[in-house]
């Protein structure tokens, strides 16, 4: 029964279960048992189903659930801040996935629940859009929202991620900006929307462009063209500092699969990057460093090793 009752995400909703006749004990029992998973109030997940799923996985089987449960349309609701951004491609690096968030369109006041936090609903018509027959914040408002809720490199990573995927402009959020910076929780806000560039491709540039900033270097050109002598395009790096003679590339496994062609193992990709590189250091001359993320959890060795390569390529 159970089972049937599972929707396609494996969500099995209290009160549907109550209406084909499923009582609360049967439920406990089914949880006791293994059967089921309990996310929150009122909502169940089939256990092979949650225990198959990642982190995200598990968060957006959340939001589902929260979304099958607050469907009502006397009182409407838009996911927001952290749920929509998640919803909406964003990165999850240092986001709280606890809990989901909704806007309540024509109730007011903020409240939290058990792994649900209401907002305030003041929301202009740009501010909504519509998916999968729910609302939820337009991106350009869902950005500001989820970075004001943040830390500042995980904000300043999904301001980033918006822009640079064309779901929203710099125009956007500072329009945006300008009706919430009286709000609450709003302090530092425009702070963060200044170091956002939109340039970044992932997390992992973002942070390290904020390792730059943060230890004093110089502030390195992002996404630096290298030209053949014929004026062909050679290649193009994460970072470069002409004026020092060096480039920098940022190595995390997402780019490996950027990068990947079709039918190419990583161990090719990984292969090919290297001749690339090989190539953009003999038509400059200049140094390459590579850093993964466990160089950016050590700022200030990786500062000290960034300013020996310029000491070396000097």
């Amino acid at each position: 029964m159970l089972e049937l009752l599972a929707d396609a995400n494996g969500i099995v909703l209290r009160r549907d279960a109550v209406a084909c006749g499923v009582d609360d004990g049967a439920l406990r029992r089914a949880v006791l048992q293994g059967r089921l998973v309990r996310v929150r109030q009122g909502a169940y997940v089939l256990r092979g189903v949650w225990e198959s799923l990642d982190r995200l996985g598990r968060y957006r089987t959340l939001v589902a659930a929260v979304l099958r449960l607050y469907d009502d349309p006397a009182s409407p609701v838009a996911l927001s801040h952290t749920s929509a951004s998640i919803e909406q491609g964003g990165p999850s690096w240092g986001l709280d996935l606890e809990a989901v968030h909704l806007t309540h369109l024509n109730a007011t006041g903020d409240r939290t629940s058990a792994k649900l936090v209401h907002h305030r609903g003041v929301c202009r018509v740009k501010d909504i859009t519509r998916s999968d027959g729910h609302w939820m914040t337009a991106p350009a408002r869902t950005a500001m929202d989820t970075a004001s809720i943040s830390a500042r490199d995980p904000g300043i990573a999904v301001l980033d991620y918006f822009q640079q995927r064309g779901l929203t402009t710099r125009e956007e959020l500072e329009r945006v900006f300008s009706a919430m910076k009286w709000w609450p929780d709003t302090l530092g806000l425009l702070r963060v929307l200044q170091l956002s560039d939109g340039i970044a491709e992932s997390v992992g540039e973002t942070r390290t462009r904020l390792l730059c900033l943060d230890m004093g270097l110089p502030a390195p050109t992002p996404q630096f063209e290298i030209f053949h002598p014929s004026g062909r395009l050679a290649g193009r790096v994460d970072f470069a500092w002409p004026e020092r003679r060096t480039m920098l590339e940022f190595d995390g496994r997402q780019k490996y699969l950027r990068l990947r062609r079709p039918s190419e193992t990583i161990e090719q990709t990984v292969l090919r990057e290297k001749a690339r590189e090989d190539l953009l250091r003999e038509l400059t001359g200049w140094l390459m460093i590579r850093l993964v993320w466990a160089d950016l959890d050590v700022p200030e060795a990786t500062a000290r090793r960034i300013v020996r390569v310029f000491e070396r390529a000097a």
